[in-house]
């Protein structure tokens, strides 16, 4: 995306911002609450539209497009609450993620790629999302997104609440997915030390603007981070 401007009516808050992601590539956006990470995803998946600038996806001019058309051209979006169907089993969920791609035999391989990435939620297929644990949640959360067959998958603070060992786990699960399965990953944190373990790029953003872009290697060598902030 280019030059987005993304506002809620009359009011701007993000201004301005431009950022890529590549086949197989995770990049972090990092940022304070309010600093429009939430928002510019947002523009890109295509439920708030932009008021300027222009997001390309996979060569083609998504600007104007429908959030249900992007889901089911690839994009895939897991919000940092409310992230599973609490009510439904675990298998529901997954099934519902599913439901986008009409060919069986696809459908049956992206379980069976959930299942081996995450094997509780073979094991606990018939359990309520919602009666899970944080961690266990967010599972069910990458693996209903992964049903859907994402190209590029968008997270928004994935370790949000959660234990530092899960933590860790899930990131690491995702660096398998990005390396394995080329899938290109933008991935809002505001935990910096865990997700540079597993980025290959930095944004930074301020008051809505991008203050900074540069290699995950180059911001593992500096001293501090909070000046950013």
């Amino acid at each position: 995306m280019s030059d987005l401007h993304v506002g809620y009516g009359r009011k701007t808050v993000v201004f301005g911002v431009s950022m890529s992601v590549g086949p197989g590539e995770i990049v972090g956006v990092f940022g304070h609450n309010g600093s429009g990470k939430s928002t510019t995803i947002s523009a890109i998946l295509g439920a708030n539209p932009a008021q300027r600038g222009k997001v390309v996806y996979l060569g083609k001019d998504v600007t104007r497009a429908r959030s249900k058309a992007n889901v089911k051209d690839g994009m895939a979006l897991i919000p940092s609450e409310r992230f599973v169907f609490a009510d439904l089993s675990v298998r529901d969920n997954l099934l519902l993620g599913g439901a986008v791609e009409r060919n069986q035999d696809k459908r049956a391989e992206r379980l069976a790629l959930v299942h081996d990435l995450f094997p509780v939620l073979a094991e606990r297929a018939d359990q309520l999302a919602g009666t899970m644990s944080g961690g266990q949640q967010r599972m069910v959360s990458l693996g209903l997104a992964l049903m859907t067959g994402p190209k590029l998958l968008m997270l928004d603070e994935p370790s949000l609440g959660l234990a530092p060992a899960i933590v860790d786990e899930i990131f690491a699960l995702i660096r398998r997915l990005a390396d394995e399965e080329g899938l290109s990953v933008l991935l809002l944190e505001q935990n910096v030390p865990a997700a540079l373990r597993v980025l290959d790029r930095v944004y930074v953003m301020r008051s809505g603007r991008i203050i900074l872009e540069e290699t995950a290697e180059e911001m593992r060598r500096r001293d501090s981070y909070w000046d950013l902030f």
